[in-house]
């Protein structure tokens, strides 16, 4: 797991995938007056460059945040990429906010932003990311499988919870709804994003698998920007799960996931689509 650094990915089209979704969540909230907490277990560098050689080795943000910010964007995507133009404000126009800076974004002044990564590195980046927000925002240099135990309940009874591990281990996948089982019994009434990849492996699946039994309240999210690899390698997608979802998130994403897999597509394999379950 320690191996993982997410500043090679960084802007890429899963990041595009799981914030635009994350910016609707954290804007829904935000709709009531009510403080709410945004939890995210693997937080990352919090913001990373994108004119460096280690972004550049792969380039994945010119398939991603590049190709949108050059498109002519629905109205949907708005306070997502307001949220990248405010990290290029304060760091920079060569930037990527991670998940937590797009949390941060949305953030009102009774809001709580708690944060867990568990590599040494990037958990110190972080800190200098959020040094001036101290009273606001928390970091913790640890699992956040294990962290996020301590939050929950949230003193506000409101909060979303953003679980995206690396999953270089096999383990990660079953940790995940480990996880959820336990978030559940201790926040039944919270809401939670799962990112993961889409790979030509059984682990996502059995994941899926395992979230669906759970019988709650979900939209499951998916795109797919090319055909998967005819040597079974590599990632052809991503996708995300969210448990509790707000009520009006599906009918905002679905109509423009056409859009956005041919906006991001690589082959003529791309799609988009999302299914779920609201009682």
């Amino acid at each position: 797991m320690l191996s993982y650094r997410h500043a090679f990915h960084a802007g890429n089209h899963a990041d595009v995938l799981k914030h635009w979704v994350y910016s609707l969540v954290l804007d829904y909230f935000n709709q009531k007056d009510k403080p709410y907490w945004a939890i995210d277990t693997h937080a990352g560098a919090g913001i990373y460059r994108l004119d460096t050689a280690v972004a550049n080795k792969t380039a994945e943000y010119l398939g991603g945040i590049a190709r949108l910010k050059q498109a002519d964007t629905p109205e949907v995507f708005d306070s997502y990429l307001q949220a990248v133009s405010a990290t290029h404000a304060t760091s920079g126009k060569d930037t990527y906010p991670g998940s937590p800076c797009i949390a941060q974004h949305f953030l009102r002044a009774d809001d709580k932003l708690r944060l867990f990564e568990l590599h040494p590195a990037d958990a110190a980046l972080l800190e200098q990311a959020f040094n001036a927000q101290k009273k606001q925002v928390i970091i913790q240099a640890r699992d956040g499988f294990e962290g996020i135990k301590a939050c929950l309940p949230p003193p506000t009874k409101r909060a979303m919870v953003l679980i995206d591990p690396p999953y270089e281990v096999k383990d990660d996948y079953m940790r995940v709804v480990d996880c959820i089982k336990d978030s559940l019994k201790r926040f039944a009434t919270g809401t939670y994003l799962i990112w993961y990849p889409r790979l030509q492996r059984p682990e996502p699946q059995q994941m899926l698998d395992k979230l669906h039994s759970l019988n709650t309240d979900y939209l499951h999210v998916c795109l797919d920007v090319q055909q998967p690899s005819a040597d079974g390698f590599g990632m052809h997608g991503s996708g995300v799960w969210v448990i509790n979802p707000p009520w009006t998130l599906r009918q905002s994403i679905e109509p423009h996931l056409d859009w956005l897999a041919q906006t991001l597509a690589l082959d003529t394999h791309a799609r988009a689509w999302c299914e779920g379950q609201q009682r």
